[in-house]
């Protein structure tokens, strides 16, 4: 059996991520109690469901912060288990639910909306950290349904080394493990020849293969990379996110992340993602 978990932050985008699933073919249950997760699956193997797919998150209880250990025991039993964490920034969170005029689970006619949200980041902390992050502060509900497409479509036993290009005016991205700041170096934004074009483009491409800078900066990051992504492999890493930043998301951070991409994914499975693009399309 192949389970996809999905949880994270109200407000983050759980629903569009289990509706895709449900698009795809799986069986998929909302809002599972997670003590429920052995009795759901046993019963679903005899019915002979190989796909399924589950939310767990905040609304079903206490039972959500012991989700990594009921991981464990679905995993004892052969059962394929991957998480995927959804996630957002509290500004746009408390923005959707204001927005909504829903109440957030954790509302209690006490706590303020911003306290509700940073309560539940607390709460989901360790969870967090044993998934596939998304952050979609930035992202469309078409953008995210791509990315979580993407996801489904990886070969489990492999690493996914997701390379991401972003803009430091926007803020980090909350999914990465690695961040480069690629700011430095010279920016394609001040030549009004350059500046309609992306770090997708030949004439941004060719002038930053041309920078010596630029190339001595990419020659950094690739072999820092190489030389400890076998240590991310040995702690057992399903996935490794690399984010790269410049102003705006446009030039430089692309042009890196595209390189990047193209490098490894002869060595690697590889993802692309350009926040900034995407949040424009």
């Amino acid at each position: 059996m192949q389970l996809f978990l999905i949880s994270g932050l109200s407000g983050s985008g759980k629903s569009v991520a289990l509706n895709v699933l449900e698009d795809s073919g799986y069986y998929c249950v909302d809002n599972l109690p997670a003590e429920l997760l052995h009795v759901l699956t046993n019963n679903l193997k005899l019915a002979g469901v190989q796909k399924v797919a589950v939310s767990v998150d905040v609304r079903s209880g206490n039972s959500v912060v012991l989700l990594p250990q009921y991981i464990e025991k679905l995993k004892q039993q052969d059962i394929d288990v991957h998480l995927l964490f959804l996630d957002a920034n509290n500004e746009t969170l408390v923005k959707r639910f204001s927005e909504t005029r829903r109440l957030h689970p954790l509302s209690d006619g006490v706590k303020t909306l911003p306290e509700s949200v940073t309560l539940e980041r607390e709460l989901l902390a360790e969870i967090a950290s044993i998934g596939h992050h998304i952050d979609t502060s930035d992202l469309n509900a078409n953008a995210l349904r791509a990315w979580i497409k993407q996801f489904i479509a990886l070969d489990r036993a492999r690493l996914t080394l997701l390379f991401e290009s972003f803009a430091f005016k926007n803020g980090l991205p909350l999914d990465a493990d690695l961040v480069f700041d690629v700011r430095c170096l010279p920016n394609p934004h001040y030549d009004p020849v350059l500046r309609p074009y992306t770090g997708r483009d030949k004439p941004v491409i060719d002038f930053l293969d041309g920078t010596p800078l630029a190339q001595k900066m990419y020659t950094d990051i690739r072999n820092f990379i190489e030389n400890w992504l076998p240590s991310f492999i040995a702690d057992n890493r399903s996935y490794l996110t690399v984010a790269i930043g410049c102003t705006g998301g446009q030039h430089r951070s692309v042009y890196f992340a595209e390189k990047l991409a193209q490098h490894f994914k002869s060595q690697q499975q590889v993802l692309l993602r350009h926040r900034e693009l995407t949040q424009q399309a």
